[in-house]
């Protein structure tokens, strides 16, 4: 069995709000970033984290699994994110999708490209990582 080992970008991505409601896609979460009972720059320091961002990458160059693998545990008993535990499942959907984007552009970022699918981190499902996201996006590695 061949293996296939990608270098990960060791430099660290600093993602602002301004940034972040910049983006074509992510502008259109202003509601998420708006939202009271949220601290949304704090999203944005846990992500900003190089440590975590190797892990992202790792999640996807070493286990084969979606980047937001390598973070999901500790962002779910992080206090910041505490909003997706505290309320249903659909209350939170848009919460859910903004911390995909986040992870998005921090991966762009990095150089790594959406793959267009899907990876299982569990969700309701039982052996998965995740209590609350059922999966997440793939990615590419830089070329």
């Amino acid at each position: 069995m061949t293996m296939r080992t990608v270098s990960v970008s060791l430099k660290t991505v600093r993602l602002t709000r301004e940034e972040f409601l910049n983006d074509p896609h992510a502008r259109h979460y202003r509601d998420v970033v708006e939202d009271v009972r949220i601290h949304f720059d704090e999203w944005l320091e846990f992500f900003n984290e190089p440590r975590r961002q190797l892990r992202l990458q790792d999640a996807e160059n070493c286990h084969r699994r979606p980047a937001l693998a390598g973070v999901v545990r500790e962002l779910e008993a992080d206090p910041a994110f505490q909003i997706i535990a505290r309320h249903k499942r659909d209350d939170t959907r848009r919460h859910r999708q903004a911390i995909g984007v986040i992870v998005k552009l921090i991966m762009e970022g990095h150089g790594w490209r959406k793959t267009g699918t899907k990876g299982f981190l569990g969700g309701t499902r039982p052996g998965g990582l995740s209590k609350f996201f059922g999966t997440a996006e793939r990615y590419l590695p830089p070329r």
